[in-house]
């Protein structure tokens, strides 16, 4: 069972300290006529509020206004759970879409802070619809390319995840909080309470980072910094970070990128950032977020060497085009034997996957730029690649598919698969030499 949700104010300081400063509300003239049990006639449901009212300090279940973050000037939107458990009524959503308006006016981020166990019963249909009324403000957000950072603070359930919380382009959490579409009181009989955590979104990439209260301020911050500060053209590619003789074979040149002891993407990353946050990711070989380089924000699709999974895809994906709006340039690092191509990965519809990501990657109006470090195998490989800059180190290689595959595809045997390599011209040199890369990076 997770720790009471801390009220909205304490959680604005705790991202914003004292630098906060609430925004007029200007009820519309339908809900200035709502009196008593209002609007659905709900018996009682006036003195439920006015109760909760005295009770938690607030006129109601959110608080909005802007705040410095940082180096970073957002709007904050904080859910009161102490407010009839934070939920959603025509008011909250008036008082939402209010603050996603100021926020494009004035072209600031926004960071939710929610703890809401969703939509309010007592107010019927009218509550449902404020997620409709939301949705337009932050659709309307995305297009104008801010970003929206939630932050899960408190039981996030119902129509507080299924819009500001789910729909949010980065989520960070507490620790132990209750996160998930259905709320405890209306989950099957015998559910595992454990699949309804930050833990378990987070395993499941639906959360990306997990925060200790103590660190929220910090963590925010970072995100802004680097949602906010893009760099300027396109990111340089990584410099090699080991010396190799060329190979004077194709099957070399395999052996090179399979080289147990050759620079793997971390080692890349660390070399090219100064600081990096990171998207949740359910496939364990493949890290996506933002970092930053030269003083700015890159965005960074990473493969660490295996069979990139259909998840891996969709978080790229999803990468791809936050960065894309966000107007941040892409490093992708391309280092897999291909796609993972056995029957869960089918079942899991890899083929989409696969293609979503190339149209992500063709599709950007941003720069993408590739550095193939290890293996650049197949369809697993060009899903991450920039068609026109593309980058190779020394110690790797590149294919439409790897030697072995290639030479079971045309019927060969296995002792004609080196000769296969080399007939795939898929060294460095090759590579350069057809125009499939723009140059192989010195060691730096």
């Amino acid at each position: 069972m997770s720790e009471p949700a801390a009220p909205a104010r304490a959680l604005v300081a705790a991202v914003a300290g004292d630098r906060f400063a609430e925004l007029p509300y200007r009820p519309t003239a339908a809900h200035r006529a709502d009196e008593g049990d209002a609007p659905i006639g709900w018996p009682g449901y006036g003195a439920a509020r006015a109760l909760a009212a005295r009770r938690s300090g607030e006129s109601e279940a959110v608080v909005c206004g802007l705040g410095r973050v940082g180096g970073a000037e957002a709007v904050l939107i904080a859910f009161e759970f102490g407010f009839l458990g934070g939920s959603i009524g025509r008011a909250v959503g008036e008082r939402i879409a209010g603050a996603l308006i100021t926020a494009r006016e004035l072209s600031l981020p926004v960071v939710s802070l929610i703890a809401s166990g969703g939509s309010r019963v007592q107010e019927g249909m009218f509550a449902l619809a404020q997620l409709q009324r939301i949705a337009t403000q932050l659709v309307r957000l995305r297009a104008v390319g801010l970003p929206h950072l939630a932050v899960l603070a408190g039981p996030v359930t119902g129509g507080g995840w299924a819009t500001l919380g789910a729909g949010a382009d980065v989520r960070l959490a507490l620790p132990g909080v209750q996160v998930g579409f259905a709320g405890a009181r209306v989950r099957p009989p015998g559910a595992d309470p454990a699949a309804y955590t930050a833990e378990a979104q987070a395993a499941i990439g639906q959360v990306d980072e997990l925060v200790p209260p103590e660190d929220l301020g910090t963590a925010v911050a970072r995100w802004l910094s680097l949602l906010t500060t893009p760099a300027a053209g396109p990111a340089p590619p990584p410099a090699a970070l080991r010396s190799v003789a060329a190979p004077g074979t194709g099957w070399a040149a395999v052996e090179l990128a399979r080289d147990p002891s050759r620079p793997r993407a971390d080692a890349y990353l660390r070399a090219y950032f100064t600081e990096r946050v990171t998207l949740g990711c359910p496939d364990p070989g493949l890290r996506c977020g933002f970092g930053r380089h030269a003083g700015r924000a890159v965005a960074y699709v990473a493969q660490l060497g295996t069979a990139t999974t259909p998840a891996g895809f969709r978080t790229a994906t999803r990468l791809l085009r936050l960065a894309d709006r966000l107007s941040v340039p892409v490093l992708t690092l391309v280092d897999t034997p291909g796609a993972a191509n056995g029957a869960e990965a089918e079942r899991d519809g890899v083929g989409s996957a696969i293609a979503e990501s190339i149209m992500a990657v063709a599709a950007a109006t941003i720069p993408v730029t590739t550095l193939v470090i290890g293996e650049g195998g197949s369809g697993g490989a060009v899903a991450l690649t920039s068609p026109g800059r593309t980058w190779v180190t020394p110690d790797s290689y590149y294919a439409v598919v790897a030697p072995e595959s290639a030479a079971a595809l045309v019927k060969r045997g296995p002792e004609q698969v080196r000769a296969t390599a080399d007939q795939l011209r898929l060294r460095p040199e090759d590579l350069v030499e057809l125009g499939v890369a723009r140059g192989i990076v010195p060691v730096g």
